[in-house]
């Protein structure tokens, strides 16, 4: 379970999981503490930026230490033994993630358990009727409702499309079961057609025998690979993997203004609950810039068969994603000062992108050298992504639910739009009836949602699945975290070493906000619900979301890198080829857009990150 220094049993008597090898030294311990002393005092974000960063190093120190937990040694059954790997191991990324950690092949693969980042003690669902106490649907009407569009005027609505192809990529609970649906209750004057509410419940996970109690909190599975692999765009397993390809010069089929696969409603992405505009054109975006990868590794290997220039153009597309995400778009949604200098030192370490471009690593240290290319560390528990990760990442104030598509040209008004029209086999109109150059200007020049109170989009609110199911998904946001056993707020907060809130005046800086919250929780701030606790909390400079969620940021967002060997030791020219380094080194956000949208070059002369607003082009006369 949780890393320690020693070795005890716990209390069940097994092992509690992977353990220390040596113990941390006491002069990390007492700087870690001073880290924590300091961000309790004065807070990270107040602190002169040097300050402000070694504090940061101290927080995420205390983080690996306290809060990484395995769930993948709880009982478990049907789990078959992976093969020994193979040379093309080394080489590649497996369709189904298997095989990154060589010693350990299951470690993150499709279909393996969420971990988690607080102890099992505390992550038992409440159980009884408490669990819908106060109801998720009150909840999401008194205070979540947008009444009037709260916008994010430091970014563009790209980050909103991005984070949900990044998601797609990451975590998915599957679709969830009716068998024995949640049943929420409805007040007098709540205007849902059929009550109650019904809420599919989260699918068990399969791998837990079910001949008894064995005194540890549920799993669940994830259906999607924990690895940072651009899994959206290549499948997580093999056969969907091989229906993605054209066969031919290791290239992906590119989606048009319709489905990949006319014919197959199964395999229509439109089926699937979330499909919209915003994924449908960064998975296009992504699948062009694979294909273009491929053409310059044909220039450099013209030899290499298809599966060869397949393989290694996913490794270095997979790895261009992750270096947007890491260095534009989250020091755009979150552009501190401080966390924008952190966020490239992930990538480049504190000496930057200069020195690292002139002499490469100088420095074992992930402090100054970054993480990528640097040594594998799992930092003694199995890699996973956790529930906790998926909770914080809840952040559907993102999504406006007024559209305007504007001509990349002169900015005429071309189309307005509401969300769900956006949607679902929708989409397809949209894409057929505007240029891809269109879609990303309006995009780039529109605004997307803070992630606060009361800017909860009100057609997810009323959000109809693809099977007809009409569903709140702000109440399915709340019931979720419960269900997962996500701590509510404030012991959220003390499990991550956070002070909890003493009270609801204490808890925001919105008097009307505490009032609402005092009212819908009985007086209770314990009570308060982690999503809600995060939207209401003030946020520091720069932030679009939280402080509190950013501990989950800075504990995760190193990890997915530490943990991944194609990000680590095998970062190397050997596994991604000279010209494959190159290539990620030397593109952003806007050199991707360029390359395949090149008329967009005029919105983006004045921004230095593509998720910050674009210029509008002049309106002709």
């Amino acid at each position: 379970m949780r890393r320690s220094s020693d070795d005890r049993d716990d209390r069940h008597g097994r092992k509690a999981g992977p353990r220390r090898t040596t113990p941390t030294p006491w002069f990390v311990l007492a700087y870690d503490k001073l880290a924590m002393a300091a961000d309790h005092t004065f807070g990270w974000h107040r602190l002169p930026k040097p300050l402000g960063l070694l504090t940061l190093i101290g927080l995420r120190d205390n983080l690996r230490r306290h809060n990484l937990y395995d769930t993948s040694g709880y009982p478990s059954s049907g789990l078959p033994p992976p093969g020994p790997p193979d040379a093309r191991h080394r080489t590649q990324r497996t369709a189904d993630g298997t095989y990154n950690d060589l010693t350990d092949p299951r470690m993150g693969m499709t279909r393996s358990r969420f971990g988690r980042n607080v102890p099992p003690e505390a992550a038992f669902p409440e159980p009884g009727p408490g669990i819908l106490r106060p109801s998720p649907r009150d909840v999401s009407r008194a205070v979540l409702t947008r009444h009037e569009f709260i916008p994010a005027t430091s970014v563009n609505t790209l980050v909103a499309a991005w984070l949900q192809f990044m998601i797609r990529d990451w975590v998915g609970h599957g679709p969830g079961t009716m068998d024995n649906p949640w049943r929420i209750e409805l007040t007098a004057d709540d205007p849902w057609p059929s009550p109650p509410m019904l809420v599919p419940r989260t699918l068990p996970d399969p791998t837990r025998p079910a001949d008894g109690d064995d005194g540890l909190p549920p799993t669940h599975i994830n259906e999607n690979s924990h690895w940072w692999d651009a899994s959206q765009l290549y499948g997580n397993d093999l056969d969907t993997q091989r229906r993605l390809r054209t066969g031919a010069e290791g290239k992906l089929k590119v989606p048009g203004n319709g489905p990949l696969f006319p014919g197959e409603p199964d395999k229509d992405p439109a089926n699937v609950p979330g499909f919209w505009l915003g994924l449908a054109m960064m998975h296009t975006l992504f699948a062009r810039e694979h294909n273009a990868i491929c053409d310059r590794l044909r220039e450099t290997c013209p030899d290499w068969p298809d599966e060869e220039l397949f393989q290694r153009a996913r490794l270095i597309n997979a790895a261009l994603i992750a270096k947007i995400h890491t260095v534009e778009w989250t020091p755009a949604v979150i552009s501190h000062p401080t966390t924008v200098t952190a966020m490239h030192a992930n990538w480049y370490g504190l000496l930057g992108a200069r020195m690292h471009r002139l002499l490469g690593r100088v420095s074992r240290s992930e402090v100054l050298s970054g993480i990528v290319g640097g040594r594998t560390d799992h930092f003694g528990v199995p890699y996973s992504l956790t529930e906790e990760f998926v909770a914080v990442y809840r952040m559907h104030p993102l999504i406006p639910d007024d559209w305007s598509f504007r001509s990349a040209a002169d900015d005429a008004l071309l189309q307005q739009a509401e969300f769900h029209e956006l949607t679902g086999h929708q989409t397809y109109d949209v894409l057929a009836g505007h240029s891809a150059t269109d879609l990303f200007y309006s995009f780039g020049t529109s605004h997307p949602g803070l992630v606060t109170l009361h800017n909860y989009p009100r057609h997810l609110q009323e959000f109809r699945r693809p099977d007809g199911m009409l569903m709140d998904l702000g109440a399915v946001d709340i019931l979720r975290s419960r269900e997962l056993g996500v701590p509510r707020y404030n012991e959220f907060r003390r499990r991550l070493g956070l002070l909890p809130a003493k009270d609801f005046a204490s808890l925001t800086d919105d008097p009307t906000w505490a009032e609402e919250l005092r009212r819908l929780y009985a007086d209770d701030i314990e009570r308060v619900d982690l999503s809600v606790g995060l939207f209401a909390e003030p946020r520091p400079k720069g932030f679009a979301f939280s402080d509190t969620a950013f501990r989950i940021f800075v504990l995760m967002a190193s990890r997915r890198l530490n943990s991944d060997r194609f990000l680590t030791t095998d970062y190397t020219p050997q596994v991604y080829t000279p010209a494959g380094l190159e290539w990620i080194e030397n593109n952003t956000m806007t050199t991707v857009l360029l390359r395949h949208l090149p008329d967009l070059r005029w919105a983006l002369r004045s921004v230095d990150n593509a998720f910050a607003p674009w210029s509008p082009a002049a309106p002709t006369a």
